[in-house]
């Protein structure tokens, strides 16, 4: 190799490196948004759930102006049906009894009478053609959020569980709404968490039989 050949060879050399080290760079970009990808659909594959007391009501708010349009001493039974509290067609209502009522209300029993609300007061007092309706409603989703490789492995497993949850009694004397109390949560946002130290071996302790004399 002549003096005068080396610098067209040195940068033919230099060069190739360049366009080497744009390769190397493009693919580690193209590696990196491959990965970003996996993790994104991995997340996904984590196992998700809901909960339901299936009902008309999309919310809390829309479940408690229902309950607004039953009003004591004004509402009758036919009209808390036609608001779609009708237990013959909403499996949220349960029918309470006299005695079913009277345990509800163990704490007024004792009080004096003047001081129970009235129509608590004239529920005692009409015994068993006082009755109620018990309405309870929860809808939560539950949803995995974990790492997806230490959920995976059952290293460590995040639930994040959001929803909201609606209760209500409608006391009735006879056809009459005499009473009515609701109640509940409009935003239920709870995080669980739990850890195994040993992943997959964890709890195979106490599956394992102990040996055969």
């Amino acid at each position: 190799m002549t003096a005068a050949a080396r610098p067209a060879i040195l940068r033919l050399v230099w060069l190739h490196l360049r366009s080497l080290s744009r390769i190397v760079a493009t693919l580690l970009r193209a590696g990196c948004a491959l990965s970003l990808l996996m993790l994104a659909g991995c997340q996904s594959l984590l196992p998700s759930g809901k909960t339901e007391i299936v009902s008309g009501w999309k919310d809390f708010d829309e479940a408690s102006r229902t309950l607004e349009r039953v009003v004591p001493y004004r509402s009758v039974r036919k009209d808390v049906h036609e608001a779609g509290l009708d237990p013959a067609s909403n499996s949220t209502i349960t029918i309470l009894n006299f005695s079913d009522v009277l345990n509800r209300f163990t704490a007024n029993a004792i009080r004096p009478e003047a001081d129970l609300e009235p129509g608590i007061r004239d529920c005692l007092k009409a015994g068993k053609r006082c009755t109620a309706y018990s309405i309870n409603v929860k809808k939560t989703h539950q949803q995995r959020v974990s790492n997806f490789w230490l959920d995976f492995f059952n290293f460590v497993r995040e639930t994040e569980i959001t929803g909201w949850s609606f209760n209500a009694l409608i006391v009735f004397v006879d056809d009459l709404v005499v009473y009515q109390l609701t109640g509940g949560q409009p935003r239920i946002k709870d995080f669980e968490k739990v850890v195994n130290p040993l992943g997959p071996l964890q709890g195979l302790g106490g599956r394992v039989s102990p040996p055969l004399d």
